[in-house]
């Protein structure tokens, strides 16, 4: 959140990052230099992904569709059609519960 406290009332799950990031600031750079504040690059870009979740959010993406490609290139061995999965749970269709869920 913009105050920097987190929804309970305490500091926000980003605040320790802030806090490196002014740090580094504080350490690097001073009112008439500023060229320390390349230093802080890798520092400013942590508390970034804290922010806003990029890479989390490129990194699963990735993965779902690796995940997706995995599923659709290996054809499932006696996968169940469209009606048995429609009767599952059903009355009377206790024959296609137990042959979908292999019991």
């Amino acid at each position: 959140m913009a105050s920097g406290y987190g929804l309970q009332g305490g500091p926000s799950r980003c605040f320790p990052f802030w806090q490196e990031v002014l740090a580094c600031y504080v350490v690097n750079t001073s009112a008439e230099d500023d060229s320390g504040k390349k230093k802080c690059a890798p520092v400013l870009e942590d508390y970034y992904e804290c922010l806003h979740h990029k890479k989390e959010a490129a990194r699963v993406r990735a993965l779902q569709a690796a995940y997706r490609k995995a599923e659709t290139s290996s054809a499932r061995e006696n996968a169940p059609s469209a009606g048995q999965i429609r009767n599952l749970g059903l009355l009377g269709k206790e024959d296609d519960t137990k042959q979908v869920l292999g019991g």
